[in-house]
């Protein structure tokens, strides 16, 4: 009996080794949190969602379990195998609502893009790793490279709010690799100068987008009605909000796609600003908890993984608080943990489970 406890509680602890409780504890809070809100934007999909968190979990788990050095070996390969589908996709993939972005494999359908968002910080994490010993000019360029061709691709088909998410989590590894200050301000200047033609290379439902923005009033029953009916809700909360399950703009159905992109704006009109402070807390904390790990990471590899995939936490939260509160123009980008749906949950749990791994292997690295 004492032989079956040992063996039992030594493939328990084996069993959990590669989970951060601190990282597992604030999401299992944050997740306690989305299904309340969900449960009031919209209890039917609470089962679904229920399911799609099962499948997270399981990617999480698994990505928990693998070493970074093996992540150092699936880089090239999974970033390949991504561009390689893109490409497919443009040439063959499915047309829905007028953008190309699903692949149909026959027994299923894939986005491509999606795994873009962990293959492209992923290679750029090996690729500077390869050259940290004296990174030039020609390896800032190729790093570029690197991550402008699935840009480009994402952006054609067109998902802008995809190629925002894709072009953030790889900037930040470029970021974080050691990018000159100077050369930042040339490329946001730049970036300013080229807005003109940048206009002109925008489809007309994102230049109708940024046009809305600025007044969503001039088409108040069309283009405008998301962002007016949104920051209608996210301002009638107030400081303590309407009540869970009281919120007039949600239960009156004013909220658009009130169960993903715009779940905070019935979080905020429930809940007000005290829920919406506490939200960010919460996302604060977990992104403080992942910069905790990327600082303590033994190599440059995981370092600039670690934080590529933290910081695209906050771009998620950002972008779509940032548009459900009328200050950003509506891109289709899901709140972080919190938004119901099963592809946008699988690839934030499988960069929780790589802050895991990674925070794992530092503390067998100094045992």
């Amino acid at each position: 009996m004492t032989d079956f406890a040992f063996n039992l509680r030594d493939g328990w602890r084996k069993l959990a080794a590669p989970v951060d409780p601190v990282l597992l504890a604030l999401l299992a809070l944050l997740l306690g949190y989305a299904a309340l809100v969900l449960v009031s934007a919209s209890a039917e999909r609470l089962g679904s969602q229920f399911v799609n968190l099962a499948v997270a979990l399981v990617v999480m788990r698994i990505a928990a379990q693998v070493p970074p050095q093996r992540l150092m070996h699936l880089a090239l390969p999974l970033y390949t195998a991504g561009v390689l589908l893109l490409v497919a996709v443009a040439l063959f993939g499915d047309i829905s609502k007028g953008a190309r972005r699903w692949l149909n494999l026959g027994f299923m359908r894939i986005q491509p893009s999606e795994i873009m968002k962990i293959a492209v910080p992923l290679m750029l994490a090996w690729y500077f790793q390869k050259h940290e010993a004296m990174l030039r000019a020609r390896d800032w360029l190729a790093a570029a490279l690197i991550l402008l061709v699935p840009i480009g691709l994402i952006a054609r088909q067109p998902d802008l709010g995809t190629a925002i998410l894709v072009f953030a989590a790889g900037f930040f590894v470029i970021f974080l690799a050691g990018l000159s200050w100077k050369v930042l301000a040339i490329l946001f200047l730049g970036g300013l100068a080229s807005l003109p033609l940048g206009w002109g290379l925008l489809h007309d439902y994102q230049r109708q987008r940024i046009l809305t923005l600025i007044d969503p009033e001039a088409d108040p029953l069309g283009k405008g009605f998301h962002i007016i009916q949104s920051t209608i809700a996210v301002g009638s909360g107030g400081i303590l909000g309407k009540g869970w399950g009281n919120g007039t703009q949600t239960h009156l159905e004013f909220i658009p796609e009130r169960h993903t992109d715009f779940i905070f704006a019935v979080l905020a009109e429930e809940f007000g600003l005290l829920g919406a402070s506490f939200l960010l807390v919460l996302y604060a904390l977990i992104i403080g908890r992942g910069l905790m790990i990327a600082g303590n990471a033994p190599t440059l590899f995981s370092r600039l993984l670690a934080g590529s995939v933290t910081l695209i936490f906050f771009t998620y939260a950002f972008v779509n608080m940032g548009m459900v509160s009328g200050i950003l123009p509506v891109v289709g980008v899901p709140l972080p943990f919190v938004s119901y749906g099963g592809t946008a949950l699988v690839t934030l749990f499988a960069g929780a489970g790589i802050l895991m791994s990674i925070h794992k292997h530092r503390m067998l690295v100094q045992k």
